[in-house]
């Protein structure tokens, strides 16, 4: 008889119990504020950061394939009219900037990966090859204010991850 009074207690506890947590649970789901946790306040920054760069990119690989197909610039700057090596720098950016686009927005290792391609890749063109876009200065800082930007973040989210 001791036996079946204890697993009857045993079950009675694990059914107040459970009807506490029901509770708790319904009333969280009712309440209207949401808990403000400031745990991964840097990873939500980083991802605001990949998703901003992400508009940026597909803005640029938009005006890309625009200069490939004729929308902007006149006759004298036309694709056909261009040099191998800008016609060659412009497709490759044009396709690269949208995939990055798409990485950055899903916030994937790859997305991160490929536009940090995208970034010292126009950055070295720009320095290294001067000819092709005119090697201005003011694109390689503002790449490299970006890529700074990016590292930043990135450390100070993964600090906020446990080991």
């Amino acid at each position: 008889m001791s036996e079946i009074s204890t697993r009857d207690a045993a079950r009675d506890g694990a059914s107040a119990r459970d009807n506490a947590r029901d509770n708790a649970m319904s009333v969280a789901a009712i309440s209207s504020e949401r808990p403000e946790s400031d745990d991964n306040v840097w990873t939500r920054r980083l991802v605001l950061f990949l998703r901003v760069m992400a508009l940026l990119s597909i803005l640029k690989g938009l005006y890309h394939w625009a200069q490939v197909t004729g929308f902007v610039g006149g006759e004298d700057e036309a694709f056909e009219n261009q040099s191998m090596a800008w016609q060659a720098a412009t497709v490759y950016f044009a396709v690269i900037e949208l995939v990055a686009a798409v990485g950055l927005w899903l916030a994937t290792p790859w997305g991160a990966v490929v536009w940090l391609t995208t970034v010292v890749s126009m950055a070295v063109i720009e320095l290294m090859f001067p000819g092709i876009y005119g090697g201005s200065l003011i694109v390689v800082g503002v790449e490299a204010f970006m890529l700074a930007a990016y590292l930043a973040l990135a450390w100070m989210a993964a600090r906020e991850r446990p080991p």
